[in-house]
């Protein structure tokens, strides 16, 4: 029996991973009854796969849509580098003014606010009574040094909940000097 169910998940997960024509083509050829008893592991592994596929489909789209603004605005800055080996939830990229241009949708996930409620608004609006001023006040000096720096702020959802939040900053150069800021950020414990 066990290793009937462990034939039986195996085919599970080789055909889940099948495009929906070769899906059709395979499963004409293999009896129903061999298909019956789908062990329920067998879906938890799928379910796992799936969304760690979704959500990296997602943080490539979210770095596609920063490389495009990178192009339209001429950043020099290595793009892949800022992304490079780090985990983040949220983006956020404002201009000098620290006014947001920009955030991905993981942003919404993260802190309940939607694209249009921060637009041209600074990233303060995320702040309540439980942020710090000495964490304010690391930031405001760390900006100005014009150097990339990781900074843990406790910010506020759109439901005033406060959360811990790892905020990695980078200053983004054009021919002309520092046009924006990239901020990714992540909830933590």
């Amino acid at each position: 029996m066990k290793h009937n169910l462990y034939n039986m998940m195996c085919l599970d997960i080789y055909l889940s991973s099948l495009s929906k024509s070769d899906y059709e083509a395979v499963s004409k050829t293999i009896s129903n009854t061999s298909r019956i008893m789908v062990p329920l592991t067998s879906w938890d592994i799928y379910s796992q796969g799936y969304h760690e596929t979704l959500n990296e489909a997602e943080r490539l789209e979210d770095i596609k849509k920063v490389k495009a603004y990178a192009e339209k605005l001429n950043w020099q800055n290595n793009i892949d580098f800022i992304f490079e080996k780090t985990a983040f939830e949220a983006i956020l990229i404002t201009d000098l003014n620290q006014n947001i241009v920009w955030v991905n949708k993981g942003f919404t996930k993260m802190t309940g606010y939607l694209k249009n409620e921060v637009l041209n608004k600074t990233p303060r609006v995320l702040q309540g009574l439980k942020t710090t001023d000495d964490s304010r006040r690391k930031i405001k000096e760390k900006l100005t040094l014009n150097l990339p720096f990781t900074e843990v702020i406790t910010n506020h959802k759109k439901d005033g909940t406060p959360y811990k939040c790892e905020v990695k900053i980078f200053p983004l150069h054009s021919n002309t000097g520092k046009t924006h800021f990239i901020a990714l950020e992540r909830q933590v414990a």
